[in-house]
């Protein structure tokens, strides 16, 4: 007996939901209603373009830009065609944009209107072939739209396997270079499904997404599952809170994913308490717990959370709490994923009972295939189990509930974004009143944690939070700039040299 072969390419997904139902309503973006028969034509015209532009099989096709579709249409036309998606984070600087860039190797980079001169200012460093404007032409950069429609549609898209890389998402490191995550068809695939049995969406789902697609969780928590559901995505260019809650009334949303800053400022606008909410299944929060008070608050209104905790090496889920749990097993990341396992493991790799902290340990066909480029970290990072280590500090209770400690690569989040000290670090070393500096998390009630410098000063130096964030701006993305600056005599050391950033917080958290 035949037996049908599988094409797990991410487009296909897409493709096939068109042809099974074209009529179907995939995206509301501003005014745009975009069907899910037009969305696969634009996406097999853009895949042409970049075929006749060159792009091949494995070559990268970079993104840079705010939520709009052109986003997700680059994504599918490269996949069809077998090729590699390089989401850009717009909140870099064109420094930080130009080792990303060179180290994968883009090929072909889109960007939109707004972030073009980001990339004009470092062009000649970069090793792209083609540059596109995502929505209309300038010198030296193609019109993205004008062109695809000109070019004819893709007959059939290019047949991948499961192992085969469908996107490369780049992640802050502890060294502060990026590493870029690789992953596979097969993980975003497996992560689906593992959603799919949590947040009971369906055909007739309405997803939201407003946070920013180039994180996974922005891209992966429920925006390429609304595709192959052949339900709804409403997308937002960017974060607004007002719009956010406007849009609750005229699309009737039953799911959206964000950080809990998001849906803090959410509950503070003016128009939170009229907004019609009767819509909604189930928020799913992610990148930080949220607190009890943020919980109680949208449970008056009638809606629950899932809350998520993962990485972009996992797809990003490794664990979820779902609603029922949300107050009983309040301050716990909740439980592994139905096809996902975890474990805690102690310095030497084996597993630890439940209340023992160790590492959190994940495994299962959503974890990525590897750091493009970086089989020394990838080594490091996932054991010859198939174990990927997170870094993170955490236990399980008797129940099998997760609860984050702390993170061994001190690691500060600061309204969903990663923060790596040691890229902060090296930037501020550089002023010239600095002796020292030590960059910390502190907790924020606004942004989760705030980025925090402790520095020691030279002789007769002076330095102020202003002063410092003027300086280290074009050289950091706006996120990475500290919010709080501690002036010490010198920093705590141990007997080898090496900042004790325990005791910072310890002290400044007092």
């Amino acid at each position: 007996m035949h037996t049908p072969t599988i094409n797990p390419n991410l487009a296909r997904t897409l493709l096939r939901r068109a042809h099974l139902n074209p009529e179907r309503l995939a995206l509301i973006f501003e005014d745009q209603r975009i069907g899910y028969a037009e969305m696969a034509d634009r996406v097999r015209r853009q895949a042409t373009l970049l075929r006749e532009s060159g792009v091949c099989v494995g070559d990268r096709v970079g993104f840079l830009g705010f939520n709009q579709p052109a986003f997700l249409e680059t994504l599918f036309a490269a996949n069809a065609l077998g090729a590699i998606f390089v989401p850009l984070n717009f909140r870099l600087t064109g420094e930080e944009l130009s080792f990303i860039i060179n180290d994968a190797g883009v090929h072909t980079l889109v960007a939109d209107q707004e972030l073009r001169p980001v990339i004009d200012e470092v062009k000649d460093k970069l090793c792209c072939r083609n540059y596109f404007g995502a929505e209309t032409g300038a010198e030296g950069w193609r019109d993205l739209l004008a062109e695809r429609a000109q070019a004819e549609p893709l007959a059939e898209e290019v047949s991948v396997d499961v192992h085969d890389v469908s996107l490369i998402m780049y992640t802050s490191g502890t060294t502060g270079l990026p590493k870029g995550a690789m992953l596979t068809h097969g993980n975003l695939m497996w992560n689906n499904i593992n959603a799919h049995f949590t947040f009971a969406a369906d055909r007739d789902s309405v997803h939201l997404t407003v946070a920013p697609l180039f994180h996974i969780g922005g891209l992966n928590v429920s925006t390429l599952h609304s595709f192959t559901l052949g339900s709804t995505l409403v997308l937002m260019r960017a974060f607004e809170p007002g719009a956010v809650l406007a849009a609750f009334d005229e699309h009737k949303v039953t799911h959206m994913f964000g950080a809990p800053a998001m849906f803090l400022f959410m509950s503070q606008h003016e128009e939170f308490d009229s907004t019609d909410f009767s819509s909604v299944v189930t928020f799913v929060c992610g990148a930080a717990p949220p607190p009890e008070s943020l919980l109680t608050l949208y449970a008056d209104r009638g809606i629950s959370f899932c809350q998520g905790y993962g990485l972009t090496e996992t797809a990003p889920f490794g664990s979820f709490l779902t609603p029922e749990w949300s107050l009983s097993k309040l301050g716990s990341a909740g439980q592994p994923a139905i096809y996902s396992e975890l474990r805690i493991v102690d310095d030497n790799n084996e597993p630890l009972p439940a209340q023992e902290k160790g590492e959190i340990c994940l495994r299962g066909p959503n974890i990525m295939k590897g750091y493009w480029n970086r089989p020394d970290a990838t080594a490091e990072a996932i054991d010859t189990q198939g174990w990927f280590h997170s870094g993170d500090v955490g236990y399980l209770d008797e129940d099998g509930f997760l609860y984050i400690c702390d993170r061994l690569k001190d690691m500060v989040i600061s309204g969903g974004e990663n923060v790596y000290p040691a890229e902060v670090e090296s930037v501020l070393y550089k002023h010239d009143a600095i002796a020292e500096v030590a960059v910390i998390g502190l907790p924020d009630e606004k942004w989760g944690e705030a980025v925090t410098a402790v520095a020691a000063l030279n002789a007769g130096c002076s330095l102020t939070l202003e002063e410092l964030r003027d300086f280290a701006e074009s050289q950091l993305a706006r996120y990475k700039l500290p919010l709080r600056l501690h002036i010490v005599d010198e920093l705590p050391r141990n007997p080898a040299g090496k900042v004790l950033k325990f005791v910072l917080k310890e002290q400044l958290s007092e």
